[in-house]
């Protein structure tokens, strides 16, 4: 089950850390990471990490300003979310990829709305 949380609104410019309880995907070959869908938008994927060797892997439009970390021990996936902007918003998810990050979804969580305006 994958449960997100940390959404909300901020500014721009602001920061926001959404968490992710990734209970069940503990297995080496889940790799986790997130995804978002604004209104009237194609999905994107934002950011995944793998378990096996911890690389980590960006969308060009988050790149250098969000950053993903996986804590193990407590099935728990972060992403920092900085300096956000007016094109951000949108609902993030969770997901679970199976082999690797560029696998097909695995499963993804409910997601949490983020808001970004001034």
């Amino acid at each position: 089950q994958l449960v997100e949380s940390g959404g909300g609104w901020v500014q721009p410019g602001g920061s926001l850390r959404l968490s992710c309880t990734a209970a069940g995907f503990t297995a080496e070959y889940f790799h986790i990471g997130w995804r978002r869908q604004a209104p009237g938008k194609e999905r994107e994927g934002v950011s995944c990490i793998s378990s096996t060797d911890r690389s980590t892997y960006y969308s060009d439009s988050v790149k250098g300003r969000f950053t993903i970390s996986r804590d193990k021990a407590t099935n728990m996936v972060y992403l920092q979310m900085n300096s956000l902007k007016p094109e951000d918003p949108a609902v993030y998810y969770c997901t679970v990829r199976r082999g690797s990050c560029f696998a097909e979804l695995y499963s993804s969580g409910q997601g949490t709305q983020v808001t970004v305006s001034s």
